[in-house]
């Protein structure tokens, strides 16, 4: 239970930085909805690996660069139900507030990015 409190508390400040990355990026112009996630999402997935390597799950038994490659491949399949859900809000209800979308993309990524942080990146097992 400990693990998921902080892996709830990681993606928590994720999330935080991912708005808010998102919110300066529409807020002064500088790139559409669509453009600004990957920044935003980029700045978000750094932010949570120092946290749960840190925090959540510890160092993997694993070299730091196998361990990084492992987590970004989780991560990039993360992030492409993240930006899918988010992008097909978007493109479906052309009206709603990107904030919202991030909202309900960044949840859909939640379970997941669990699963496959705790049990291939840091869980126990052969390197493949």
């Amino acid at each position: 239970m400990k693990k998921l409190t902080f892996f709830l508390f990681a993606g928590a400040i994720g999330f935080v930085v991912d708005m808010g990355v998102l919110w300066l990026l529409l807020e002064f112009r500088m790139l559409d909805p669509f453009s600004a996630r990957a920044p935003a999402i980029g700045a978000a997935l750094v932010c949570t690996y120092l946290i749960n390597r840190t925090f959540t799950f510890g160092a993997s038994h694993r070299k730091v660069a196998v361990e990084g490659v492992r987590y970004g491949s989780v991560g990039l399949i993360s992030t492409l139900i993240n930006y899918t859900v988010y992008s097909g809000l978007l493109l479906i209800l052309p009206g709603l507030s990107p904030y919202i979308a991030l909202i309900f993309g960044s949840g859909s990524a939640t379970s997941f990015a669990y699963l496959g942080y705790s049990r291939f990146v840091f869980g126990p097992g052969p390197d493949l």
